[in-house]
This record gives structure tokens, C-alpha cells and sequence, in this order.
């Protein structure tokens, strides 16, 4: 196995300093010159480190003013998920197949828990975006910006940021290889009447039965990408 390099200790050390310090977003970092006496690093290592870790969300460099903690936000994993796929789909291999039946266990495991207790006012939301759904059918299709912000809102009583990144981020994913998907093959009258069972089941409490729905309305999106094989 390959020694780390100079600059990748120096990535894992600031990891270190932020989680020893307690800062989160926002909270400033020592300076350059402060981390390579910190390290006793050159500024070349320290620098090489910075890039890397903005490129990850875990540090941001304001140019003039320093450099804080990063948004820690997932968009770096999106486009890696979004990559792979890609790649592996356009190679012949399931990469999309397999991205979304992970996603699929991640929702089908967690909706269960959203009948416990969703409140009215996220009901209402699913409510809503199933009636918009319905208009959208009449025009042949329903919007992907739609199914994607239902699929976010039935999640958030569960009040997990961690969950509603990731999930996004299994969105954003298949959002950029959608021309890969030809989401047409969906009959739109079908697209309705899953996402209203699953907001049904969620409304009536029944946790066995939202699974159930879940499923069901994956099977459809597995039927679509089996080509894949």
C-alpha cells in the first residue's frame, strides 16, 4: 500500500483539527501560515491539502477573508454516484439498475416509519403534489421536478438532514444519466395511482402496506432499466 503523501496527511490532520475543535459550517480555519507552523508543512503540501478538501465541501477558501469550514454538503458524492453509473451503464453493465435498487432499499426501509406519526401539514404537501401530478398526466407525462420533490417531502417528519441529502443526492444522480432512462415507458396514469397508494397508506398508518406500495412502484422503474441486465 501506498505511503500517503505529504499533502494527504495534512488533509486528514485538518479533518482531525475540525472534529477536535467542535467548528461546523461557517467557523473559520487558522491561515495558511498558521497550519503550515501548525503541521510543520511547507506551503505547497498545505495548499495542495486546501484544494482538495474545498473540492470535497470540507473546507471553503475566501479569498481575502481566509478559510472556514465547508458546507459539508453531498453534491461531491451526487456527481460521483452520477459518474459511475454513467460510465458502467454506457459500458453495458447495470450501473443504473444498481444505483436505483439501492435507493429503493433506502426508501422502502424508512417509509415504515413515516406512518408512526406524519404530521398534516406534510400529508397535505403529498396531497397537493399528488393532485399535481394528475394535472401533469393529462399532458402525457409527469415531471420528474414533481415525483422528486414528492419523494423528499414523504421524509421530512423524519426531520434527518443526513437522509434528505442523500436521498437528493441518489436524485441528482439519476438526473444527470436521465437520457439514458426513457421515463415515457411509464405510463403517467400509473405514476398517479402508485404515489397516491403510497400517500394513502402513509395517511392511513399502515406501515405494511406503504412498503408494499414502495415496492410496487419500484418494480416499475426495475421493469424499465432490466434491459440493462
Amino acid at each position: 500500500m501506498a505511503r500517503p503523501t505529504m499533502a494527504q496527511d495534512i488533509e486528514r490532520r485538518i479533518r482531525e483539527l475540525i472534529l477536535e475543535r467542535r467548528l461546523g459550517p461557517g467557523d473559520p480555519l487558522p491561515t495558511e501560515a498558521e497550519l503550515m507552523e501548525l503541521f510543520d508543512a511547507g506551503r505547497v503540501s498545505v495548499r495542495e491539502a486546501l484544494k482538495a478538501l474545498q473540492a470535497m465541501n470540507v473546507v471553503e477558501i475566501r479569498r481575502g477573508f481566509g478559510t472556514f469550514v465547508g458546507s459539508l454538503s453531498l453534491s461531491p458524492f451526487a456527481e460521483g454516484l452520477a459518474f459511475r453509473a454513467a460510465v458502467r451503464h454506457r459500458q453495458g453493465e447495470p450501473g443504473l439498475l444498481e444505483l436505483m435498487k439501492v435507493r429503493e432499499a433506502l426508501e422502502a426501509g424508512l417509509v415504515g416509519a413515516v406512518t408512526a406519526g406524519i404530521p398534516a401539514e406534510d400529508l397535505a404537501v403529498l396531497r397537493e403534489l399528488v393532485a399535481t401530478m394528475e394535472s401533469e398526466a393529462r399532458t402525457g407525462r409527469v415531471g420528474r421536478a414533481t415525483d422528486r420533490a414528492f419523494h423528499l417531502a414523504l421524509y421530512a417528519s423524519l426531520d434527518n438532514h443526513l437522509l434528505s441529502e442523500v436521498l437528493d443526492a441518489f436524485w441528482a444522480a439519476m438526473d444527470q444519466v436521465r437520457e439514458d432512462l426513457d421515463d415515457g415507458h411509464q405510463d403517467p396514469a400509473t405514476t398517479v395511482a402508485q404515489h397516491h397508494e403510497i400517500a394513502e397508506a402513509v395517511a392511513a398508518a399502515d406501515g405494511a402496506r406503504a412498503v408494499r406500495a414502495m415496492r410496487t412502484h419500484f418494480d416499475g422503474v426495475r421493469a424499465r432499466l432490466g434491459a440493462e441486465g
